[in-house]
């Protein structure tokens, strides 16, 4: 890999994952996003941002 990230879990973590219900999943995504949204500077956003388009 040139650009981007990546990072790894460790198989338990999957697991318990994939036990939580759909809404379960949408309501911890969008607990995270509006933490990270809250955080973030607009320079972090901008990196992020970035990042997810593989620019950097």
């Amino acid at each position: 890999m040139k650009k981007g990230f990546f990072y790894t879990l460790e198989e338990e973590k999957v697991i318990e994952y994939m036990k939580l219900s759909t809404e379960d999943k949408l309501k911890w995504l969008e607990e995270i996003n509006n933490f990270t949204n809250m955080v973030l500077n607009d320079k972090e956003k901008e990196l992020r941002a970035k990042l997810r388009e593989c620019i950097i």
